[in-house]
């Protein structure tokens, strides 16, 4: 899965695989979690968002466990 290096204060880099629906997220610190069943507009919407750490706290944490 390639990553996509994101300008954000808590998040480095994310990644996206369409055909499984699964996206990796790189956070700062360097920790890299995996999320599955996340559908295509969550991770567009991730990479679009002004703030990603944010969106990732009301849109993806705790939400699409492996």
């Amino acid at each position: 899965m390639d990553m996509i290096r994101v300008n954000s204060s808590a998040i480095s880099a994310i990644g996206y695989d369409q055909r499984t629906m699964r996206m990796s997220i790189r956070f700062i610190q360097g920790d890299t979690y995996d999320f599955c069943g996340v559908p295509a507009h969550i991770f567009q919407d991730l990479l679009n968002a002004k703030s990603k750490g944010t969106y990732y706290n009301d849109h993806i944490r705790d939400r699409y466990q492996c």
